[in-house]
């Protein structure tokens, strides 16, 4: 099969490639490099996919640039590109708007005009609103501007599988989180807290709990929803035991033999207090399951961190430059231009 990721780049979106192309596929990247995080952590995601000879990649903006080319010869979409994050949205709409509705129009359209027989959305538990604790019938109450565009987006997609049967499939994730998270995620921060003896900041008591998905259990059940999801279907992908905010930091601090200093301030605004993800659904169709259990995948993603952190120390002080990646331009390899 050979199949468009969109995003990836990313966090999820470059694993959902390497794991794509171990599977034997052959896939299309695409990324715009938008600078929500340094370019230069997005390019490193990709190392491994940019080495393998079934990967063609892409860098365009799905807002603006014209996207038949990246979809010739497609046979699925996996739609994970997206502005992230929840407080930026409030003050930066016009990038929410554009980056997660505007742009998921266009590749809709462009992908319904080219005939593809498998297209993916990567939604977001934050179409639930601050509590989201249930399965797919509970209320979407979104309580960020973020939410809302991921809501919209949903509802763009369910309109063009009501007026053209379109064979989309939309997945809403739970708090991702591993190897390769995005540097403003919160265990993200909280690591690099913890290995440079920083202070770290918990908005609220730090008891609000988190039904956290490892990213290869997120992958895994992304790759299970393309081979067997319903067209017109939602489905949540999510972890199973859920863990607070406070006990997370507790792990994480143990894993690095470090002494956490912690700093409590109010609740931040459009932040989620509870989320528990109920994947029966995901299961029933097509045989999803955590695996991982949180404090398990905090401490692996607390030793890769720290694993990163030396080898980067250690190329600055042997005064080396880091390994090149190979140059990436707007179209690398195969275009189908």
């Amino acid at each position: 099969m050979r199949v468009l990721v969109t995003g990836a780049a990313g966090f999820v979106g470059s694993h959902v490639c390497d794991a794509l192309l171990s599977a034997g596929h052959e896939v299309v990247g695409l990324d715009s490099f938008i600078p929500y995080y340094p370019r230069a952590t997005k390019e490193a995601n990709l190392r491994n996919a940019l080495a393998h000879p079934a990967f063609t990649f892409h860098e365009l903006d799905l807002r603006s640039d014209y996207i038949g080319a990246a979809l010739d010869g497609v046979d699925a979409v996996i739609h994970q590109a997206a502005m992230p994050g929840l407080m930026p949205s409030w003050t930066r709409f016009d990038d929410y708007m554009t980056c997660n509705l505007q742009a998921t129009q266009r590749l809709v359209e462009a992908a319904r005009i080219a005939g593809i027989r498998k297209f993916l959305h990567i939604s977001t538990s934050s179409v639930y609103g601050s509590t989201a604790v249930g399965d797919e019938n509970q209320p979407v109450a979104p309580v960020s501007p973020y939410g809302v565009t991921k809501l919209a987006a949903e509802q763009l997609i369910l309109a063009w599988v009501r007026s053209y049967g379109f064979p989309a499939t939309i997945l809403r994730y739970f708090s991702i989180y591993g190897p390769r998270q995005r540097p403003d995620m919160a265990y993200s921060v909280f690591i690099d807290a913890l290995i440079n003896d920083r202070p770290i900041t918990i908005y609220g008591d730090g008891e609000q709990t988190r039904s956290n998905t490892e990213v290869s259990d997120c992958v895994r059940g992304t790759l299970m929803a393309l081979e067997a999801g319903l067209p017109g279907e939602i489905y949540n992908i999510g972890g199973g035991r859920v863990i607070s905010i406070n006990r997370a930091v507790a792990v994480l601090a143990d894993a690095l033999g470090a002494t956490p200093r912690i700093e409590y301030a109010p609740a931040r605004l459009g932040d989620q207090r509870h989320t528990r993800a109920d994947t029966r659904k995901a299961q029933q169709a097509f045989g999803y399951e955590p695996t991982i259990d949180p404090e398990e995948g905090l401490v692996n993603q607390a030793h890769w961190q720290s694993r990163v952190r030396v080898t980067t120390r250690l190329h600055l002080a042997d005064k080396r430059e880091p390994a090149q990646l190979p140059a990436i331009r707007p179209i690398h390899r195969r275009s189908g231009s």
